[in-house]
């Protein structure tokens, strides 16, 4: 029988944390976006050497962080490079969930040019999740670019005009 390249329930691309805390992260996962625990391996030293949980329909993988073999989060770097985006159903309430959870506010949820609502805030442990509901007031994709370069051009305006 052959091994299937994806197996069931994962999607071709998966991200991987690296977290300080793998533990307490997997907590805030849960109370934050309602992640489920899919599983856990603990090494000797009580890290978190792997871990699955999944959010909606997605699966995420973390781990403790193992500075001796390069892997560290973004506390210990700094901050992140990469952000994450949860689609959800209603993302005011996701959104509060989170924050209520321990999730700092980077950009309050609003209504965007292109049609959607979103928020983006960050972790306990450094990670960065933008929160989006699409909904009927979406706009496509060319029409979004050319109201966003209608409002820019528009601030452009006000901004001179106020010099």
């Amino acid at each position: 029988m052959a091994v299937k390249p994806i197996p069931d329930g994962y999607h071709t691309v998966t991200p991987y944390l690296v977290v300080k805390g793998a533990a307490s992260a997997i907590d805030f996962y849960k109370k934050a976006f309602g992640a489920t625990e899919l599983m856990r391996m603990a090494g000797p030293d009580g890290r978190v050497g792997h871990a699955e949980i999944r959010i909606g329909d997605s699966p995420i993988m973390l781990a403790d962080e193992f500075p001796e073999m390069g892997f560290k989060g973004p506390q210990s770097l700094g901050g992140s490079a990469v952000g994450i985006l949860l689609y959800v159903k209603d993302v005011d309430t996701l959104f509060n969930q989170a924050v209520a959870a321990g999730g700092k506010v980077s950009r309050p949820v609003k209504d965007q040019f292109y049609g959607d609502r979103s928020g983006t805030l960050t972790d306990p442990f450094g990670h960065v999740w933008t929160n989006r509901d699409a909904h009927e007031g979406r706009v496509a994709r060319g029409d979004a670019q050319g109201r966003r370069g209608r409002d820019e051009r528009a601030l452009r305006r006000l901004e001179a005009d106020a010099w």
